[in-house]
């Protein structure tokens, strides 16, 4: 399976494949053609309540992770980003400025360990 992440303010490319943006707020001085993402999914996110508490501090980063994966288990948006790897790449757009302690980063490693 092909999954990558990447930012929403990196330039989109045709070899991104499919490109789902899995923030639950959209990227912040991005446009519509910007961001070029074929869906907006915005409930795979974590929820309102566990970003807030995250705020990308990285003391909070080992149990946002878990905390995050809980919400994967229970969240049926997953089979849909599932079924569209299978059909070839999968992008991950997100917004966050850390690139390597942000939710695209746990989602691309849960999607890839459930198959």
């Amino acid at each position: 399976m092909d999954i990558q992440i990447k930012r929403a303010y990196e330039s989109a490319d045709s070899a991104d494949g499919y490109r789902v943006l899995v923030d639950r707020v959209w990227p912040r001085g991005r446009t519509k053609e910007q961001v070029a993402c074929d869906l907006w999914l915005k409930e795979i996110a974590p929820t309102t309540e566990l970003r807030k508490w995250f705020n990308h501090d990285r003391t909070k980063w080992v149990e946002f992770q878990q905390r995050y994966r809980e919400e994967l288990t229970a969240n049926t948006s997953t089979k849909q980003l599932l079924d569209k790897a299978q059909e070839g790449r999968l992008t991950l757009v997100y917004g966050a400025h850390d690139t390597e302690c942000n939710q695209a980063v746990v989602l691309r490693e849960y999607l890839l360990q459930d198959n």
